[in-house]
């Protein structure tokens, strides 16, 4: 059996124990460096958050101070068109009208799609349906533009009542405090009712009579289910849309 030498036996002790040495600074090098790492992204992390929680504070701050801010505009707005002249003599002025009629006088046809167009939920919300302003509003958003409206009939007949048709948000506030007076005040068929009988179909046309009787010589009571399609779609643009105008289209297309 071979005998190693001592030289060689020494020499390969001392390898060991240099190679051992280097792996033990080079893992505490490494130590040094991951803490050293841990506590520059950890102070980090701690200064975005601490920006990120500010954010949020200042967020909520801001809207609240915007939301307080278009409230009180509103209401001023409110305030004005109330003192200029009350909810009863605008409705009672609508009454007056001639070409006003009982909701009893208006065809089922034109009820039925006025319904399903304009407010499908109307006898069942108090006046603001929250499912349609949070689809209008992601409408909205997605094209850049008021291109959807997620009024109710109620929140229409008050802008119709007491507003311009200015798209602001102060004035869309101003609508929220009519529209909980008409609701508490009337009954949701006397607030359609009082809806057909303000409508603009064009041509100076307000409320279904007068465009029943303008647009195919009949009282509403007698629209039939195509001339109330008709008039409910006049509704969403009265100059462009009217009977006398896209039916003179389709005549010279």
């Amino acid at each position: 059996m071979a005998v190693l030498p001592i030289f060689s036996y020494t020499k390969v002790t001392e390898s060991k124990r240099l190679a051992v040495g280097c792996t033990e600074r080079e893992n505490k090098k490494g130590a040094i460096f991951m803490g050293w790492i841990t506590k520059l992204f950890g102070a980090m992390i701690r200064k975005l958050w601490k920006i990120a929680v500010c954010l949020f504070v200042a967020g909520i701050i801001l809207a609240l101070f915007t939301g307080t801010f278009l409230t009180v505009k509103g209401y001023k707005m409110y305030q004005k068109a109330m003192q200029e002249e009350s909810l009863e003599e605008r409705i009672a002025a609508v009454r007056n009208r001639e070409y006003f009629i009982s909701l009893d006088e208006i065809s089922s046809e034109f009820k039925t799609q006025l319904l399903e167009s304009e407010d499908k939920q109307f006898y069942e919300h108090k006046g603001i349906n929250m499912e349609s302003i949070v689809r209008a509003a992601v409408v909205d958003i997605k094209a850049g533009a008021f291109v959807q409206g997620g009024s109710t009939i109620t929140q229409q007949l008050a802008k119709n009542l007491c507003f311009s048709s200015e798209k602001k948000i102060e004035r869309k506030i101003g609508e929220l405090f009519v529209v909980n007076r008409l609701e508490k005040e009337y009954t949701k068929d006397e607030i359609l009712e009082l809806y057909c009988n303000i409508i603009y179909f064009g041509e100076n046309c307000y409320g279904v009579q007068a465009a029943a009787v303008n647009y195919f010589g009949v009282n509403a009571s007698e629209l039939d289910e195509k001339q109330a399609l008709s008039l409910v779609f006049t509704i969403k643009c009265p100059n462009n849309n009217n009977p006398n105008v896209y039916t003179k289209e389709d005549e010279a297309a």
